[in-house]
């Protein structure tokens, strides 16, 4: 698992964007979730790019303080 994280660290970089485009949200009791679309402007090996993340957060509510339980974002196909 540490090597994913040093390859991420080491390759995205210089992040000048970021919207989120929130598509639908619930919350239920001490659950909720989030789906949208992320927009993103950065460096990737060093070379600039944009793109879309459909992306989707479970979040639980810990000691009255939302934390995020589950992420899960895959590229925008069109």
């Amino acid at each position: 698992m540490d090597e994913s994280f040093t390859f991420l660290e080491r390759s995205f970089s210089d992040c000048t964007s970021f919207t989120f485009e929130l598509q639908a949200y619930d919350v239920v009791g001490d659950m909720a979730y989030t789906a949208g679309l992320e927009h993103i402007s950065n460096s990737f090996d060093g070379q600039p790019r944009s793109f879309t993340l459909r992306a989707t957060q479970v979040y639980r509510r810990e000691r009255g303080e939302w934390k995020v339980a589950h992420r899960h974002a895959d590229f925008l196909t069109e």
